[in-house]
C-alpha cells in the first residue's frame, strides 16, 4: 500500500500555524514512508474563499519547504462528485430533505437549553410524507439535505495517536446537514463532512492526520464512509497548539499566520523545525535542531503527544538564532535586504561589502528584523552619538587620540587590519594614553555607542566605505561645540 496523505486548508484566511503544523506532520509521514503528500484547497465556501488566500497558503507551504505531489486540487471544481454522492444517499434512503426554518431551529435549541439539554437537531423532518414535503415546497421553503445518524449507534475506531476512541451516535447532534439546495430545489453546495469524505475516497487517502478538534467530525465521517460502502483510512488526531496559559492559540490575541512569522524575521528552517517539536518528540529526546529531511527519516505517529503543545516564543527565538548564526553570509544578505530596504537604508553598495556586514552582525541576531538596528551604523552616513558616547569622548586624552587618527587617515585613507592595529598602537604611545581609552573613543565616534560588534572589523568596514574619517571629524566637532 502506498501511503497517501493530504492537507486540505480552506482559503478563507492566511495560512494558520495550526494548519501549517498539520501540513508538516503529513509531509513528514509521507516522506518517511515513501508516500504522497497532496494539497487540496477546500473552497466550497464561495462567500469567504479568496484567491489571495489560496496564494498565501501555497506560498507559506513552499516557504516552509513543504513540496506537494500531484496536481493541486480544488473542491470548487469537483461539485459534480458531491452532488452525485448526495443523490446516492437520498436514493438509498440514508439522507432526506429537511425544511426547518432558522427560526424553528432556534426555537428548538432554546427549548432544549431551557430543559438543560445539549442543543441538537431532533430529526423532526426525517419521515415527512410526500404531501408534507409538497406543502413545505408550496410555502417556498428551501430545504437542506440531512444524513441520518442513529442515536443507538456506537462508533469505535483505533486512532494512530490516541488509541481506541469511542463515540455515541446520540452525541453527534442529530441528523447532520451534508448539502444545501439551490432556489430551484436542486442539490447545491456540499458541507464539510460530506465533501471531505468524497475527496478522501476519490483521492485514495490512506491516512487522515489532523487536529484533535476534528474528532467529532471523524465519528460522523466514519458513518458516511460506511454508507458509501468504502473502507476507512487510518485516522490520527494531533494535539492542538496552545498559548503559554494552556488556551487554544487564538487569532485575536496572538500572531498565528505563517506570513506574520515571516515578516517578523523568522527563517523557514527554524519555523519548520519548531513546528515539528510542537507535539512530536524525536527518538533522541535531547535532539532539537534538525531539518525536515532529517526528521522524515525518524518520524512516527506513536511519538506524537496527546497533550496540547504550548507555543513558546523564547524557544522559537532560540531556534531561529541558531539557524541565523550558522547561515552563509551570501544567503543571509538575501534575507536581510528586504528589511534594510524597508528601513530606508541606501544599499547602492558593493554586494561583497554587504555580505561582510551580514557576517559581522550575524551572531547578534535573534530574528532577521534585528538586523535593522544591528546594521544601522554601517548603512547610514552619520550616526547619532549616545549620552554615554559623548561622555566617553569628553574623557581626557580622547580628543587628542581621535585627532591623531584623523591626521593619519589623511595620508593613509585605506586600512588593512594590520594597519588599523598599528595605528591604535602608535596613537596610544604618542599621546601617552591607554589603549582602552582609544578603543572606546573610536567606538563612540564610529558607531555612536560604547558596545557593539567587533571594533576592528567595524572600523575596517566603515573605512572601506569611506565613512570612518567623516564620523571621527563629526565627533570631534560635537565635543568642541560642547556636546
Amino acid at each position: 500500500m502506498t501511503v497517501r496523505v493530504r492537507i486540505a486548508p480552506s482559503p478563507t484566511g492566511n495560512l494558520h500555524i495550526g494548519t501549517a503544523r498539520t501540513a508538516v506532520f503529513n509531509w513528514l509521514y509521507a516522506r518517511c514512508h515513501g508516500g504522497k503528500f497532496i494539497l487540496r484547497i477546500e473552497d466550497t465556501d464561495q462567500t469567504r474563499s479568496r484567491p489571495e488566500y489560496t496564494e498565501d497558503i501555497k506560498a507559506g507551504l513552499t516557504w516552509l519547504g513543504l513540496d506537494w505531489d500531484e496536481q493541486l486540487r480544488f473542491q470548487s471544481q469537483r461539485l459534480h462528485l458531491y452532488r452525485e454522492t448526495t443523490q446516492t444517499l437520498l436514493d438509498k434512503g440514508l439522507a432526506y430533505r429537511c425544511y426547518c426554518t432558522e427560526e424553528e431551529l432556534n426555537q428548538m435549541r432554546e427549548a432544549q437549553k431551557a430543559r438543560g439539554e445539549a442543543p441538537r437537531y431532533d430529526n423532526r423532518h426525517r419521515n415527512l410524507t410526500p404531501e408534507q414535503q409538497a406543502a413545505f415546497e408550496a410555502e417556498g421553503r428551501r430545504p437542506v439535505i440531512r444524513f441520518k445518524i442513529e442515536d443507538n449507534r456506537d462508533i469505535i475506531w483505533h486512532d494512530q495517536v490516541r488509541g481506541k476512541l469511542f463515540w455515541k451516535g446520540s452525541d453527534l447532534g442529530g441528523d447532520m446537514v451534508i448539502a444545501r439546495t439551490s432556489p430551484e430545489g436542486d442539490i447545491g453546495q456540499p458541507l464539510y463532512n460530506l465533501a471531505v469524505v468524497v475527496d478522501d475516497m476519490d483521492m485514495q487517502i490512506t491516512h487522515v492526520i489532523r487536529g484533535e478538534d476534528h474528532i467529532a467530525n471523524t465519528a460522523k465521517q466514519i458513518l458516511l464512509y460506511e454508507a458509501l460502502g468504502s473502507s476507512l483510512p487510518k485516522f490520527a488526531h494531533t494535539p492542538l497548539i496552545l498559548n503559554m496559559q494552556g488556551q487554544k492559540l487564538s487569532k485575536r490575541e496572538n500572531v498565528t499566520a505563517i506570513s506574520d512569522f515571516q515578516e517578523m524575521g523568522f527563517v523557514p528552517e527554524a519555523m519548520a523545525n519548531y513546528m515539528m517539536l510542537l507535539g512530536w518528540t524525536p527518538p533522541d529526546s535531547t535532539e532539537e535542531i534538525f531539518t525536515l529531511s532529517q526528521a522524515a527519516e525518524k518520524f512516527s505517529l506513536d511519538r506524537v503527544s496527546k497533550a496540547g503543545a504550548r507555543f513558546d516564543w523564547a524557544k522559537l527565538d532560540w531556534l531561529n538564532s541558531q539557524y541565523i548564526h550558522q547561515m552563509p553570509a551570501n544567503r543571509l544578505v538575501e534575507l536581510l535586504i528586504p528589511y534594510w530596504q524597508a528601513a530606508g537604508y541606501d544599499l547602492d553598495v558593493d554586494r561583497a561589502w554587504l555580505e561582510e556586514v551580514a557576517a559581522l552582525i550575524a551572531s547578534s541576531l535573534t530574528r532577521l528584523s534585528d538586523a535593522v538596528e544591528q546594521a544601522k551604523s554601517f548603512l547610514v552616513k552619520s550616526v547619532e552619538i549616545s549620552e554615554e558616547g559623548i561622555s566617553q569622548l569628553q574623557q581626557p586624552g580622547s580628543t587628542e587620540a581621535l585627532e591623531a587618527i584623523v591626521d593619519a587617515l589623511e595620508t593613509q585613507p585605506r586600512l588593512s587590519e594590520a594597519d588599523a592595529q598599528q595605528l591604535v598602537k602608535q596613537v596610544t604611545k604618542e599621546k601617552n594614553v591607554k589603549k582602552g581609552l582609544v578603543m572606546r573613543s573610536l567606538r563612540a565616534a564610529l558607531t555612536g555607542e560604547l558596545r557593539g560588534h567587533d571594533l576592528m572589523q567595524s572600523w575596517l568596514l566603515l573605512n572601506q566605505h569611506g565613512w570612518d574619517k567623516p564620523r571621527l571629524q563629526q565627533a570631534l566637532r560635537l565635543v568642541s561645540s560642547g556636546g
